[in-house]
């Protein structure tokens, strides 16, 4: 018996991001399936390289049949959102959260338009998803309270075989495996993700807890430019001795920085998951981070966690944590707990079960 299509929009696609890499995660377990499924994104928000991994939505909207599945990844203001709600087929939503525009208004008006839009979309395409998924209980409850019922966590899907440490990149790995302890972060260099509270970390522990030590931070600086020289100014008003912005990184690259870490830094405000926390846990780097949105979630016990900003109260920690055998032993057997959790999880039963209440009988056996 032939099988419906199952389809998945996203506003973008790009390597490196959490929500493409789970879509491309997610097509592998539908086409195992037996289904027809494509990633369908507007070419002009796909890197010219990787135009071919994904098709266009005109074309995919003459062939959908009624029964085919359309699955939207929620995660900002967009026209494929509207897209979505005018196709005559079955649909359902996976929402990722949408950052608040207040973080971007000062560096980014047009993001921070596109974020606004995004929240109002969620909340108006309540009624046309049949069946509405969240990647973390913290941004099921947000769907919950625009409207939307029955809404099911799907946790994050990772490709964790993509992090194996025999990929990483040997220049990078040399460069940065020098002697230095090194502080990683990763993720876009946007503003929700207080970086600006990284640096001032690194200040006091360079300045009295840790001398011979680093911050490198990786992730896209596109379309945030403003902040990305703002962050520049204030890590020289800092004194800040040694900080590697890398940008966006291969994946190579970006195993060569778990690799050489020493400790994983995230100060974020807003997360709706927060996958490279999960990327940390991989590869055995302690993990320090501000308990807020949905990072205690993802943790899940694991990490050394913040509830106040205290600088150097970080700092002084972070320099333990570096230092102290037994402590820093304590905290990666926490993590192993927890990653040997997220290994355990069976990503095709979590997407049968997920999907289950629109698959109904063409599931496969």
């Amino acid at each position: 018996m032939k099988r419906g299509a199952i389809h998945q929009l996203l506003a973008g696609y790009r390597e490196g991001d959490a929500i493409s890499n789970a879509a491309a995660v997610m097509r592998r377990h539908f086409r195992a399936w037996g289904h027809a499924s494509e990633i369908v994104c507007e070419a002009r928000r796909v890197p010219a390289a990787i135009r071919g991994e994904v098709r266009d939505l005109e074309s995919l909207a003459a062939t959908l049949a009624p029964d085919d599945i359309a699955i939207l990844h929620l995660s900002i203001g967009a026209p494929i959102n509207l897209a979505w709600a005018a196709l005559r087929c079955r649909k359902a939503i996976l929402y990722h959260n949408v950052t608040p525009a207040h973080y971007f208004r000062c560096c980014n008006p047009s993001l921070a338009a596109d974020l606004e839009a995004g929240r109002r979309q969620a909340a108006a395409l309540a009624g046309a998803a049949e069946l509405a998924l969240a990647d973390s209980a913290y941004n099921a409850a947000e769907l919950a309270a625009m409207g939307y019922r029955d809404v099911r966590v799907l946790p994050l899907l990772i490709d964790l075989e993509a992090y194996s440490p025999r990929q990483a990149d040997p220049v990078l790995r040399r460069r940065l495996d020098d002697g230095t302890f090194n502080i990683l972060f990763v993720g876009r260099c946007v503003p929700n993700k207080k970086i600006e509270d990284l640096l001032t970390v690194v200040h006091h522990l360079q300045g009295r807890v840790e001398p011979a030590s680093r911050l490198v931070l990786v992730g896209s600086t596109a379309g945030v430019e403003a902040y990305h020289s703002l962050l520049v100014a204030r890590a020289r008003e800092l004194g800040i001795r040694d900080l590697r912005l890398l940008g966006a990184v291969s994946q190579p690259q970006l195993n060569a920085c778990y690799a050489t870490a020493h400790a994983f830094l995230c100060l974020s405000e807003h997360e709706g998951f927060c996958a490279p926390l999960i990327e940390a846990m991989l590869h055995d780097v302690p993990i320090l981070a501000r308990r807020a949105a949905a990072v205690p979630e993802t943790l899940a016990g694991a990490g050394v966690l913040f509830d106040s900003p205290d600088f150097p109260l970080i700092a002084e920690t972070l320099g333990r944590i570096l230092h102290d055998a037994p402590l820093r032993q304590a905290v990666l057997a926490r993590q192993r707990l927890r990653l040997a959790a997220f290994r355990a999880r069976d990503p095709d039963a979590e997407l049968r079960a997920a999907l289950a209440p629109m698959l109904g009988r063409s599931s496969p056996a």
